[in-house]
Order: C-alpha cells, then structure tokens, then sequence
C-alpha cells in the first residue's frame, strides 16, 4: 500500500442505516416507545390531559400535524427555538460546517469558530472578556458556580426564591422549588433570599462566607421581573463585601426581553458572569455559554498546570460553534432583538386590555416576548364558587384549563408557568408578527368567554380535571 492511499480516509458504507426509513417504519410508535424506555410519566401527563399530538413537520413558529393543521408555537421549546424551528441561516451554516470536515474536538488545537463565536457575544457585553463553552443551560450556571467559589475562596452561593436555574446538582442547589430538590440532598450550601429584598441580602452578605448571587432578571416561574433598581444595588452591595453578581440569562438572554440581555433594562448594572444558552442553540446543537471578566478567568486558569482544570467533552464542538455564529447573524440581520420588543409590547398591551372584561384575569406582565398571563380569585358568586371547587383540588388547574382549549380547540400550544401557579407564560420564538398576536388573542378571548359563562366545555374540562386531581393524591 502507498502512503497516499494509506492516508485516503475510507470509502463510507452503501448499506446500513437509513433514517427516513427507520422513522416511517416505527415513528407511529412514538409514544409507546417513551413509556417503555424513557421518562414513562412523560407519555401518561400527556395521555391526560390530551397533549399527545403527532407532530409530521415544523417550521418558523408553526407545526403541522399529519391531517395538514397547523398548530401556533407559544412555547419555542420552553425558549430553545428563538429564531422558529429550521431557519435557513441555521441549517445552511450546519451543512456548511458538516461539509467542511473540520479536523474538531482534537484537544490540542485551536479552532476558529469557538473563538469567533466568543468575539461576537462578548461584543454584547463590553464589560465581560472571556467565555467558556458548555453543553447546556445547567452547565453554564455549573461553570458559573464553580468559578464563584473559587475566586474569592467563599463556599455559599445566594440565590432568590421561586428560581430555576437547572436540575443537576450544583444548579439544583440555587434551585427555588423543593418540588425539584425535594430527595437530592444534600446540596452545595446556598440561602434563598426573596427576589427585589435588599435587606435580606445585607443580612446575608454580610455573614462573610458568600461567595455570589445568582438571579434571573425575569424568573421563568411566574414571570416575576427584578423590582427596578434591584440589580444595581444588589451589584453594588455584593461588590462591597467581595461577592460576585450571576446573571442566569438562559432563558431571558438573546433578546428574549427586548434587549440582548434582559439585565441590561437597567442601566448600571454589569454582572461579574452571565450564563447563556437554548437560544444560541439555533434549535439544533445543545449549547451553553458562561462570559465572564478576565481576572476571573485567570484566577481559574491560573497556570499550564490547571489549563484543563474546568473544561467539557462537546464544548466549543464545531456544529454548537456554527449554529450559535448562525444564530447572531440571522439576529443582527432580521433585527430580531426589535421584533422582540415591539411585538410584545403589542401581544401584552392587548392582553392587558381583556383585564377589566373578564373577572379571573388579574395581571399580564413581562418584558418583550416573556409574557405572564395571571389568573385569580373572580368577584361574582357563581364563579367563585367554580373558582374554589378548583382551588381546593390542586391549585393551578384553572391555569390548566386554559391552556388545553387553547391547544384542541384553537391549535396553539402554550405552557403552565409552574407547578402549583395560576399563570400562564408566553415565550414564542423571536420572529412572531402580528398575525400570531390576532391568532393569539382571538383565541385567547374565545376560552376567557367561555370560562366566564354559565357553562361552557371549559368547565367541563375542569370537573374532569378535578377529579384526576383527587385520585393522584
């Protein structure tokens, strides 16, 4: 054998695998596939409240079923899809890089891509110098983690009630819903402190064995924005007593608020490391990203010695690096971060219109297309009667209610905003418009008017739901 032909990579296989094959020969078994080797309880919360759709196809902000309906997505992959499902950008750059055959992931080299992927999200944050590339939103509050605790030597790490910042073990452990952490203790050593109290956050720094605070600007649960001036005196407050500021941007980042980052709604504050993900996803390739300020990273990375003493198997791979380069592009260009802004502000201020119409809708709030839609305690006896039959089964189930009419009847798909809450909450990808706002609300309306009459399918659905309530307990 010649060395040139010792050196030809080899032929690939004619036979073996064929994926659309596979799929058109047992993707009708989706869901018994679920319950048998994956998360069983999956399919059966499904199966219950009618939310196992077969789904053929997606794209932009829409799925279609097989039958040709199409569905609206409120939901974007709880934040994952903020450009919409397949945008071309996206797919054209994972061809490209796939095609491109780049020598990745050999560990003893420097790529370009994770390089050039840093230059261009750090340029959203001027204040920050220096990424770490991850595989998810957990890890990049890990990464943030760690890199707090070892910087200023501090073991406890602050974080605000009602938060979710991720469930494997050190995010869990900033995790404000014993739901979740309920059975994995113990934990690392965290405190939670009401989100907006700065005095509860004095009383804790100033113990001395804080090593930061981490906090979503806008908490996925709930949809509950910092109090203005919070972050601000929060940053400066921990500053003064050596701590660190940890803006958990997975979800709010990537102009999901109306700006790049929803911290930056308030002038001043400059966290000390910012975790980002879903988004930069593009949909496609899991990734996860922790910007922080040089001197931290040099205190971690201080030697040839721990040059390898935080690092992850996939990160800064090649397909994450071009799907996130990807995703910035189609933002710039699109001007997605404005769409963002506008359209929520046009999706809120017609729903907070329907508040004086309907007596169970107490609030709508949010930043751009982070919307929280809250239900409450209804003035009139009939409904308040409806409303604790509700109430004293499982809270949350009007929320619930709501929600399942807006799928079968209305074809949109929308989220619970957490377990025991009567708050729905809107993330739809980036790229809606008005026409998904009118869809939206019409449908919207339809369920509120049926819900507030003296009958109606909704409440139908809510006896039903009752009684599943009672028999699970």
């Amino acid at each position: 054998m010649t060395t040139a032909e010792s050196a030809s990579p080899p032929s690939p296989s004619d036979g073996g695998f064929d994926l659309g094959a596979l799929l058109a020969e047992r993707g009708a078994e989706r869901y018994e596939l679920h319950a048998r080797y994956l998360n069983h309880q999956l399919p059966r919360m499904l199966h219950t409240i009618g939310f196992d759709k077969v789904y053929e196809r997606a794209e932009g902000a829409y799925f279609w079923d097989a039958d040709g309906n199409d569905y609206l997505d409120m939901l974007a992959g709880f934040g994952v899809m903020g450009l919409g499902r397949h945008h071309p950008v996206v797919r054209k750059a994972l061809h490209d890089v796939l095609d491109a055959r780049l020598a990745d992931l050999t560990r003893f080299d420097c790529q370009p891509l994770p390089g050039l992927l840093a230059e261009r999200l750090l340029a959203h944050s001027p204040h920050l110098d220096r990424v770490f590339f991850g595989n998810s939103g957990t890890e990049a509050v890990e990464t943030a983690l760690k890199f707090a605790r070892f910087v200023t030597g501090r073991p406890r790490i602050l974080y605000c009630a009602h938060a979710f910042h991720g469930l494997t073990t050190g995010s869990l452990s900033v995790n404000g819903e014993a739901g979740f952490r309920d059975g994995f203790d113990p934990l690392l050593p965290d405190t939670a402190v009401p989100l907006g109290d700065l005095d509860a956050l004095a009383r804790e720094v100033k113990k001395g064995d804080v090593a930061a605070l981490i906090v979503e600007p806008i908490q996925g649960k709930g949809v509950h924005e910092a109090p203005s001036g919070y972050l601000r005196a929060a940053q400066e407050l921990l500053h003064r007593h050596k701590a660190l500021l940890i803006a958990d941007e997975v979800q709010t980042g990537l102009g999901r608020t109306g700006d790049f980052y929803a911290y930056q709604h308030e002038e001043g504050v400059e966290p000390d490391l910012v975790c980002v993900a879903k988004a930069l996803s593009g949909g496609y390739v899991p990734v996860g990203a922790t910007l922080g300020k040089d001197w931290i990273f040099k205190k971690v990375y201080s030697s040839m010695d721990r040059v390898l003493v935080h690092s992850a198997s996939f990160g800064s791979n090649a397909q994450a690096m071009a799907a996130g380069l990807a995703v910035l592009s189609v933002m710039a260009d699109e001007r997605i971060v404005a769409n963002a802004r506008a359209t929520g502000e046009l999706l809120r201020s017609r729903l907070a219109a329907l508040i004086d119409k309907y007596e169970m809708l107490a609030d709508v709030r949010g930043r751009g297309l982070m919307i929280g839609i809250e239900f409450g305690r209804p003035r009139s006896l009939k409904l308040r009667s409806r409303w604790a039959m509700l109430q004293a089964a499982r809270k949350g189930l009007f929320a619930q209610m709501v929600v399942v009419p807006l799928l079968q009847r209305h074809r949109i798909l929308t989220q619970v905003s957490g377990d025991h809450l009567e708050v729905i909450k809107l993330i739809p990808p980036l790229i809606v418009g008005e026409r998904e706002v009118d869809r939206f609300v019409d449908a919207f309306t339809a369920v509120m008017d049926d819900a507030h009459s003296s009958g109606g399918l909704v409440w139908d659905f809510g006896r039903t739901l009752v009684k599943q309530a009672v028999a699970h307990r």
